[in-house]
């Protein structure tokens, strides 16, 4: 089929509260390792939606009710793969967090973001999750390797 292309989707959701506070995941991952959003990889014939709570419940131990798509990323991943990103945020949830072998997942005030190791590209990411004139953060890879970065 003309135009069809491998692509990768993965999901990420910030868990917000009413008091400032954003669930954090310090990634052990080597390959991206730092402060993120917890996420993952959608499962075939899975929905997004579904994804993400499931990726959620795995790595942190809540259950998110009512995540809302606020954007995506993507990129062209080493395989050649359009690797995309669906953003979910919520404030809805309950359980207890608990930390698995992703990292460790913590509570942190969301103006201190910036004191911690964040993962690659987080900075952009958080500019779409927040800002609802943006919704995809976009890194194109230019003919000298570089990557081109579009907030849109």
């Amino acid at each position: 089929m003309a135009g069809a292309e491998q692509a990768v989707f993965t999901n990420m959701c910030m868990i917000y509260d009413d008091n400032g506070n954003v669930l954090v995941q310090d990634r052990k991952d080597p390959n991206w390792p730092g402060v993120a959003f917890p996420g993952g990889h959608v499962e075939r014939d899975e929905s997004f939606v579904e994804s993400v709570i499931r990726e959620v419940l795995e790595e942190t131990g809540l259950v998110v009710e009512n995540p809302r798509l606020c954007g995506v990323k993507q990129f062209r991943d080493r395989y050649g793969s359009r690797y995309v990103v669906f953003l979910f945020k919520t404030n809805k949830f309950y359980g207890q967090i608990k930390s698995s072998d992703e990292g460790e997942v913590f509570w942190a005030k969301r103006s201190d973001l910036h004191r911690y190791n964040l993962v690659d590209g987080f900075k952009e990411m958080l500019e779409v999750f927040e800002n609802d004139d943006l919704s995809e953060c976009y890194y194109k890879s230019k003919e000298d390797g570089q990557w081109e970065l579009k907030l849109l």
